[in-house]
């Protein structure tokens, strides 16, 4: 049986990346092409598997005309389906079709806006947090107030509520998933993608009228 990928969605109200470290030099970076720009990532090093697993798919050019098909305003959007490429607006998307990697959520990465995270199953299906093999989420998010970041529960070091009150993100998911990188250039492309109109309903609820195709390159 075909199962939906979850992300946990907390509906708050809204107002209104990512490691406390600056970018190494040596590390690998990413080019995510869309039609409205590009987004350079930074893949981290202390998540070996998550960054060798991303490394391997996209030099096979296993996410070249994938979509981003589930894109959800202030909270983030998901994509890497392989089944997404060519896909009718008819067919549901996001299913668990990909092997999973082993979770590696690491103490001091977060969601701020720009994460890149792993997409999974819920921990009653998943227990172990294992992440999808090839689906994945860049999260948009929105900045956080002193109530929200209390609320969401979540224990933060001063420089993540700097962060998250000045540039943003979406802490609710912090400690849950997998985040292996970050988006370092194109932060504005995020928001585009975030304001484009979706289905409201249906087997394909969140998808984006238009699709928006990626193609994603490794650039050192």
């Amino acid at each position: 049986m075909k199962i939906t990928i979850f992300l946990l969605f907390l509906i708050t109200s809204l107002v209104g990346p990512v490691n406390e470290e600056p970018y190494i030099e040596g590390e690998r970076k990413a080019k995510i092409t869309t039609e409205f720009g590009d987004m350079i990532i930074r893949l981290y090093d202390d998540t070996p598997i998550h960054k060798a697993n991303f490394i391997k798919n996209v030099e096979s050019g296993f996410y070249n005309n994938t979509l981003f098909h589930r894109v959800i305003p202030f909270f983030m959007m998901q994509g890497g389906d392989p089944s997404s490429i060519g896909a009718p607006m008819s067919q549901a998307l996001g299913m668990d079709n990909c092997p999973t990697i082993d979770a590696e959520i690491m103490p001091g990465r977060f969601h701020k806006k720009g994460a890149l995270a792993a997409a999974r199953l819920p921990d009653n299906m998943n227990p172990t947090r294992a992440s999808s093999g090839c689906q994945f989420f860049v999260v948009q998010g929105f900045k956080q107030n002193d109530n929200q970041l209390i609320n969401s529960g979540k224990t933060l070091t001063p420089i993540q509520k700097a962060w998250y009150k000045a540039r943003g993100g979406y802490p609710f998911l912090d400690n849950d998933y997998t985040v292996f990188g970050e988006v370092i250039e194109g932060l504005e492309i995020i928001d585009l993608i975030g304001a484009m109109e979706t289905h409201q309903a249906g087997v394909n609820k969140d998808r984006p009228l238009e699709d928006i195709k990626m193609t994603v390159t490794m650039i050192n």
